[in-house]
């Protein structure tokens, strides 16, 4: 793509005009002109879908357009994330909306012939509500987005990220043209920003004006800005989603934020697993400097801003930001004592503004909007909306944008659809390695930062993982600890070893070895590592124990004193039986155990399973004609 420089605020006007009458489409459903294309096919280009083939169907259809001479009707474009990931890949059809779901190759010649050629929906691609039973055709339809708000998502699904255009298009770079046009003073900036009540969306939940007024106050020629792209919660894909989609929304807020504290560099610190965001960030960062929004002397101004991207390798403590801190300057990423704050003493030991990628995507828009809109949404102690990775048990996963002050409960089963089955909810993981699970006495607890605190969880960065009656909470606490005793950097010795004797402790219990006073070792053991730890990591793993032992206590004490798993997770706990009732005595079972741990006579029933020889792979349940095996 070629781009001229914009020199001035009016260009940037001219620009988002011109662009504007192209994409008027999506927006208001009907075109501009007869020379308006008929109709924009948005295929999500996301991880998602893009790792279920949604990338050959958008060839396929380009492909086929040109056969059918289809050019001057129908444009195909590229999207971020539409969120709702299982129903993938996914296309948007415009001007009607259309919503179509697990689109193939093979469906495209139906999709051109029947809805572009015929303006017959494709009724086999829509989704499906298992709710009411009905055909929902359009997105403001189906109940997984009813209860949405998208603004750090605004234009995820909406606009090509690989084209800065359409991000200029939907008001995109105005928030900095005017700003930097007008020579809006940053302590203005900042306060609008704090009027916004925006706390950072990145676990700790510190409030945003109030850091870049940290960062401003502390002299220095040499600062700089710095982005949290580093998302390693299990489950959690929020700020992946934002780059892939809307990637201009963050280099947009980094570039403010530089000319609010005096800072002329820029970092994004984002995983190398993330491919497409990577990828997504070149483009954008390219585009950006192509047209002078980047750079030297941005829009005449006399302002200068530079961005680099620097590659995370997956270690989990980096997401702690004194830990990135040394791994973007290329040291081992470990924490280091705070004060003094990175505001103060960041990279290579000059003031640093920290942020992650959600907490800078609702800049531009609060900044256009106003402060005074953005906290009128949400409640007194948390504004706005969060964005979560809703996973686990639950029909509809995928990626929501929610105000704050809805419940667990609405989230779960209006928006994620309940759980598979009709089995049993159990509990919600909110804040990954470092929340709580949240059981079903609590699912009317408001999602905002005070009240996750006090039900033993937090908002964290946004997983939100849903567990149903087949998850023993036991082995949920253990898989954490697990996670977070791989991922501690070994800097303190409360979180290298006490993590480590966290996880022995529920390893016994889960291999039904524990002891009754286990339970107190654990309590004890979790809060001295909370007291003593020297970063988020440490001070926040032992969270899924502490809450796991409050709330289902009960599981705990059946491995100790029953040697039971009560989900039958726990392979050290369980029993596969035959029942006397069911069993016709066909010698099946026995013919297929692989260890020969089945004894028994044929037409004498019942057959009979050596526990002390039985290693519980299962293969004789699933081969007994009657259903009589069963584990417990």
């Amino acid at each position: 793509m070629s781009l001229t420089p914009l020199k001035s605020l009016d260009d940037l006007r001219k620009l988002q005009e011109e662009t504007y009458q192209g994409i008027k489409l999506r927006l208001s459903g009907t075109p501009l002109e007869e020379s308006i294309p008929l109709y924009h096919i948005l295929v999500c280009s996301g991880t998602g879908c893009t790792s279920s083939r949604s990338q050959q169907v958008r060839a396929r259809l380009e492909e086929e357009m040109r056969k059918r001479r289809l050019g001057e009707r129908v444009k195909v474009f590229k999207t971020g994330c539409f969120g709702f990931c299982k129903l993938g890949p996914i296309l948007l059809v415009h001007p009607d909306r259309t919503f179509y779901i697990h689109v193939q190759p093979e469906d495209v010649d139906e999709i051109l012939d029947e809805h572009i050629g015929q303006g017959r929906v494709v009724e086999r691609l829509l989704y499906h509500s298992p709710r009411t039973g009905q055909l929902q055709r359009t997105m403001d339809e189906i109940d997984f987005f009813r209860k949405q708000l998208r603004i750090a998502l605004r234009n995820c699904g909406v606009i090509n990220p690989e084209d800065i255009t359409e991000y200029i298009a939907l008001d995109g770079y105005r928030a900095l043209g005017e700003i930097l046009t007008r020579r809006t003073p940053p302590q203005e900036i900042i306060a609008e920003v704090k009027k916004s009540g925006l706390r950072g969306r990145g676990g700790a939940g510190f409030p945003t004006g109030l850091k870049w007024e940290y960062a401003a106050g502390f002299p220095g020629k040499d600062k700089y800005v710095l982005c949290n792209a580093d998302e390693g919660d299990p489950g959690a894909f929020m700020d992946r989603s934002i780059l892939e989609g809307d990637p201009h929304s963050v280099l947009e807020a980094m570039i403010i934020a530089g000319y609010c504290i005096g800072a002329r560099q820029g970092y994004v610190y984002v995983r190398a697993e993330y491919p497409i965001a990577v990828q997504r960030l070149e483009i954008a960062i390219d585009q950006a400097r192509q047209l002078g929004l980047l750079g030297e002397n941005i829009l005449g101004s006399g302002f200068s801003f530079h961005l680099d991207i620097r590659l995370g390798a997956g270690a989990f403590v980096c997401g702690e930001e004194t830990a990135l801190i040394q791994s973007v300057m290329g040291m081992r990423g470990e924490p280091r004592p705070r004060p003094p704050f990175p505001a103060e003493v960041g990279l290579w030991e000059k003031p640093t503004l920290n942020n992650n990628v959600e907490t800078f995507a609702n800049i531009p828009v609060i900044l256009r909007r106003g402060g005074g809109w953005y906290a009128g949404i949400g409640t007194p102690d948390s504004k706005g909306t969060k964005v979560f990775a809703l996973a686990g048990q639950i029909v509809n996963t995928g990626l929501i944008e929610v105000p704050m002050g809805i419940t667990l409960r609405e989230i779960i089963y209006d928006i994620g659809g309940g759980i598979p089955e009709g089995r049993a909810f159990k509990a919600v993981q909110t804040g990954g390695p470092s929340g709580g699970s949240i059981p079903a006495a609590h699912l009317d607890t408001r999602i905002d930062f005070k009240s996750l605190a006090e039900i033993g969880s937090m908002m964290g960065s946004g997983g939100l993982i849903v567990m149903d009656e087949t998850d023993c909470m036991v082995d949920i606490a253990r898989f954490y600890l697990e996670f977070t005793q791989d991922e501690s950097c070994g800097k303190c010795v409360p979180c290298r070893v006490g993590t480590k004797r966290l996880l022995e402790i529920l390893e016994r219990i889960t291999a039904g070895k524990g002891e009754m006073e286990d339970l107190q070792l654990l309590e004890d053991l979790c809060h001295d590592i909370k007291d003593a730890s020297l970063c988020g990591l440490g001070q926040t793993a032992p969270n899924p124990v502490l809450s796991t032992l409050e709330y289902f206590r009960h599981e705990y004490i059946a491995h100790i004193q029953e040697k039971r798993c009560p989900a039958g997770v726990c392979h050290g706990l369980l029993r596969v039986v035959i029942s006397d009732e069911k069993c016709i005595a066909c010698g099946i079972c026995a013919r297929i155990c692989p260890v020969n741990a089945i004894s028994g006579e044929r037409k004498k029933p019942p057959y009979h399973i050596h526990q002390d020889i039985c290693i519980k792979c299962g293969a004789c349940i699933t081969k007994c004609p009657v259903g009589a095996i069963y584990k417990r």
